[in-house]
C-alpha cells in the first residue's frame, strides 16, 4: 500500500476540471438547442473542434505509428463515446422522464468500475467502491428531487436507451484508458474529434439544408463556438491527460462533477433553484468523490 505520487493529484484535476466543463456546456447550450437542430449543432460541433485542431492530427516524431487494434479502438471511441452515446441519449431522455434519465446515469461510475474490472484487469478496493456507491447515491437522490412534474411518463424502451447511453459512456472512459497507453492526449481528442465529424456530417448537412443561418445572432455564434471548443477539444484533452495516470475506475467517479457543475450554472447563470435536499445529495456524491480519491491505495495491476 502507498500513497499516490504528487502528479495523480494533477491527473485529479485534470479529471474533475474535464467534467466541470461538460457540465457547464450543458447547461450553457440550452440556448443553443433551442435554434439548432440536435444533429446539426454537433455537426458544427465537430466542424469547429476539426479547424480548432488540425495540427494535432500529425504524429509526432516520438510516437510509434498507430497499428490496425489502435485505429479500431480510436473508431470505437468516436462512434461510442461521441455519437451513439448522443443518439440513444437525445432518443431515450424523449420517450422517458428527466428523473428516470437522472437516476439511470447515476449508475455511471458503477458501470466505469465494472468495465474497467472485465476489460482493464483493474482491481477495484474497497474504498473506491465505497466511494462509487456513495457518489452514485448523491447523484440519484438529486435526480429525484429534480422535477415534481414530470412532462411525460417512463417507458421501458426510453430506459433501455438511456441505459445504452450510460455503457457507451463508460466504454469511452476504458478505451480511453487503452488508448492513452500509446497515443498523446492532443492526437487521441483529434482523431476521435475527426471520427465524429465524418460520422455525423450526412445528419449534419440534411439538417443544414433547411436551416436559415441568417437568423443566429452574433451572441449565439459566440456560445457556438465556446461550445464546440468545450466539448470537442478541451474536455477531452483533459480527460485522456487525467487518465494517463489514474485507474479508470477511479476516474469514473470524477463523472458526478458533471451534474454538479451543470446545477451551479443553472443556479448562477440561468436562474434556477435547488433545493435542500438537492444541496444534501451533492454533498454525499462529494464526499463519495473525496473517499475513492484520498487515503492510501495500491498500484493498478498490470494488464496482461
Amino acid at each position: 500500500m502507498r500513497p499516490f505520487p504528487p502528479n495523480h493529484w494533477i491527473a485529479y484535476g485534470s479529471l474533475a476540471l474535464s467534467m466541470a466543463l461538460v457540465g457547464s456546456y450543458v447547461a450553457l447550450s440550452k440556448p443553443l438547442v433551442a435554434v439548432f437542430p440536435v444533429f446539426l449543432l454537433a455537426w458544427l460541433r465537430f466542424a469547429i473542434g476539426a479547424v480548432a485542431m488540425i495540427r494535432w492530427l500529425r504524429r509526432p516524431a516520438s510516437e510509434a505509428p498507430t497499428t490496425p487494434r489502435v485505429r479500431r479502438l480510436l473508431f470505437l471511441e468516436s462512434f461510442l463515446g461521441n455519437f451513439l452515446f448522443s443518439v440513444c441519449m437525445l432518443f431515450g431522455v424523449s420517450m422517458t422522464t428527466a428523473v428516470a434519465a437522472g437516476v439511470i446515469m447515476a449508475s455511471l461510475p458503477a458501470v466505469v468500475a465494472l468495465l474497467s474490472w472485465a476489460f482493464l484487469d483493474e482491481r477495484i478496493e474497497r474504498r473506491t467502491a465505497l466511494g462509487i456507491a456513495l457518489a452514485a447515491a448523491g447523484i440519484g437522490l438529486f435526480s429525484l428531487q429534480k422535477t415534481a412534474a414530470p412532462a411525460n411518463t417512463p417507458s421501458l424502451l426510453g430506459n433501455a436507451l438511456v441505459f445504452a447511453a450510460v455503457v457507451c459512456e463508460a466504454s469511452y472512459v476504458v478505451i480511453g484508458k487503452r488508448l492513452t497507453e500509446g497515443l498523446s492526449p492532443r492526437r487521441i481528442s483529434a482523431i476521435i474529434n475527426a471520427w465524429g465529424l465524418v460520422l455525423m456530417t450526412p445528419f449534419g448537412l440534411w439538417m443544414a439544408w433547411r436551416f436559415e443561418f441568417a437568423e443566429v445572432t452574433p451572441g449565439l455564434w459566440t456560445l457556438l463556438v465556446f461550445y464546440a471548443l468545450a466539448a470537442s477539444v478541451w474536455t477531452v484533452w483533459l480527460w485522456m491527460q487525467g487518465l494517463k495516470s489514474v485507474p479508470a475506475s477511479r476516474a469514473g467517479v470524477f463523472t458526478i462533477m458533471l451534474p454538479i457543475t451543470a446545477a451551479g450554472v443553472g443556479v448562477g447563470v440561468l436562474g434556477e433553484t435547488v433545493s435542500v435536499t438537492q444541496w444534501l445529495a451533492f454533498a454525499l456524491a462529494l464526499s463519495g468523490l473525496v473517499l475513492a480519491t484520498t487515503g492510501p491505495t495500491s498500484k493498478p495491476s498490470e494488464t496482461p
